[in-house]
Parts: structure tokens; sequence; C-alpha cells
């Protein structure tokens, strides 16, 4: 009995596709790829290949990938020309999750408290709901 039968169907159909993939090396094989790999893999599954892959690389390489895949800064919010709530809507569309974080932090802290307290029971009421 080969190793090959214990493995389950998914598991093979992934390699099959990162094999493809790569014999083929064509941008539509590897764009394909993620389709395929969310389709059968769990995501502790794809986060550590994900993770084996990079370590694979040169720091250069792995920087590339990496800013081609996670968003950019969005930069501090603009003035708004739309309406504010529009705006700031439009820039944490835009930002990173630290970012938002800071930005949301910053504008709490600077806030009188009755403004504070306002908007935690605005966010509970809504936590509860």
């Amino acid at each position: 009995m080969s190793v090959s039968q214990h493995i389950p169907p998914d598991i093979k159909k992934v390699a099959r596709c990162v094999g493809y993939a790569a014999w083929l090396h064509t941008v539509d094989a590897w764009l394909g790829l993620p389709v395929v790999l969310e389709a059968r893999l769990a995501p502790h599954k794809r986060a550590a290949l994900a993770h084996a892959t990079l370590r694979s690389l040169c720091n250069e390489h792995v920087e590339a990938v990496c800013a081609s895949v996670l968003p950019q800064n969005a930069g501090q919010p603009q003035a708004a020309f739309s309406g504010i709530m529009d705006q700031a809507a439009f820039w944490a569309d835009l930002a990173t999750q630290d970012e938002r974080d800071a930005y949301m932090l910053a504008s709490f802290n600077r806030s009188p408290e009755t403004r504070q307290a306002a908007f935690l029971e605005f966010v509970q009421r809504r936590a509860a709901a």
C-alpha cells in the first residue's frame, strides 16, 4: 500500500494544481491557483504554505511579494469635499488596520469626555443589537 493512498483527495488536487501552475507558468495559471487553495485548504494550511514559500525567498523577493499583496498605507485623511462621513469612509477603505487603529485611538483620546461617553454608549448599543 503506497503512502499516496492515504492522502485526502483535496490535498492531491491542491498538489496537482500547484504543479500545473508551475509547469504552465502563465499569468492565468498562477492567478487561478488562489481559488483552488481557498476552496481546498483550511486557512491555517494556506498560511503554512505561504510561510514556507516566503522562507524560500531572499528578502528582496519577500518584500516585493508582500508589497504586491498587502494594502499600501492610505496616508493621512484628506479634506472632505463630498461630506465628512463619506470622506472618512473612503479613507478607512484604503487604510491599513494599523492606520485605522491609530487614528481611532488618537481621535478618541482627543475628544471631550462627554463625546467619549456618547461614543462608547453608541458602540455598546450596536454590539448588543
